[in-house]
């Protein structure tokens, strides 16, 4: 199975992005390959099962159908129903991520399909680059010159906030290079200037699920136990079992997402824990900032520094 991939920063909130992608119908406004476009059968563009029916610039026509519609988390779904490609099985997604130190967006457009013998990897390149790739940087361009306002009506989330803490960075590295550095579990108390004595416990490796590394965070003695690590979306995360701060059930952890528009890495780190309301007035600012952004940055320092 092939997959096609294309990712960029976007210089707008992802309320605003979302207000210019969400509608299924509106590709000719953003898309630079695409001339007309219309829903089947008299339906609103954000009913989901609706087909759009569109016509290219070199007169070919494709249809796509609306598989998902998510507003709480900025993102659709559609299959071909004709094709605009040979290949066959083609589902593609569009999400949006907020970068929260920036108030822009991370965008990403992947489609999984089938490549018929003799093609592989064929339409996995052109639809990266010269679909999604190219429909990206359209956009971006008419984001910088028509620099559009966030609806009014916009809200973030939809009710409450994925989790206690949803915070998110650009990191001037690689993915594989951020990666590298943040799968150590061991690894953190090389590089972040807080953290001391960073060691696994029963010498454990850092990459064995379930190990626990045992650190001082300034004067806090801490111990965290790895929950999962994943490769494939490199993530892992972890719980607290000994903590000196007013808080319990800590699950933290972070994902990185390659930006393949200029080769840098969208990092999100979530936080979730009980605690009480008054002890949360500061528990939620110090961990976003002092803990999961201060890692991404120092994390961007080093290799920076290493070039």
């Amino acid at each position: 199975m092939a997959r096609a991939y294309a990712s960029t920063i976007l210089k707008a909130p992802v309320e605003t992005v979302w207000s210019l992608v969400r509608d299924f119908n509106a590709l000719p406004k953003w898309a630079p390959g695409i001339v007309k476009s219309k829903i089947e059968d008299r339906l609103d563009a954000d009913v989901v099962g609706c087909v759009r029916s569109f016509h290219t610039q070199d007169g070919g026509h494709i249809r796509e159908r609306l598989l998902m519609l998510d507003d709480a988390n900025h993102a659709f779904t559609y299959n071909f129903e004709k094709p605009a490609f040979p290949v066959k099985n083609y589902i593609a997604t569009l999400r949006l991520y907020p970068v929260t130190q920036t108030d822009q967006t991370f965008a990403e457009w992947e489609a999984t399909f089938d490549e018929a013998p003799g093609d592989e990897g064929k339409y996995e390149k052109i639809v990266s680059r010269e679909v999604f790739a190219a429909n990206w940087a359209n956009l971006a361009k008419i984001i910088a010159a028509k620099k559009p306002k966030k609806p009014e009506s916009a809200v973030r989330w939809k009710g409450f906030a994925p989790n206690k803490v949803w915070t998110s960075r650009v990191m001037r590295a690689p993915v594989e290079q951020v990666w590298r550095v943040i799968r150590d579990f061991a690894g953190m108390g090389a590089w972040h200037e807080d953290i001391a004595k960073m060691h696994m416990l029963d010498d454990a490796r850092p990459d064995k699920v379930s190990g626990v590394r045992d650190f001082y965070f300034g004067t806090g003695h801490l111990h965290e136990e790895l929950l999962h690590l994943c490769d494939i979306t490199r993530s892992f995360s972890y719980r607290i079992t000994q903590s000196p701060l007013p808080w319990i059930n800590y699950v933290s952890g972070p994902r990185l997402w390659p930006v393949t528009s200029n080769n840098t890495t969208f990092g999100v780190w979530t936080g979730d824990w009980d605690a009480s309301p008054q002890d949360d007035l500061t528990l939620i600012p110090n961990t976003e900032q002092n803990v999961y952004q201060k890692a991404f940055a120092t994390v961007e320092k080093n290799l920076a520094r290493k070039k």
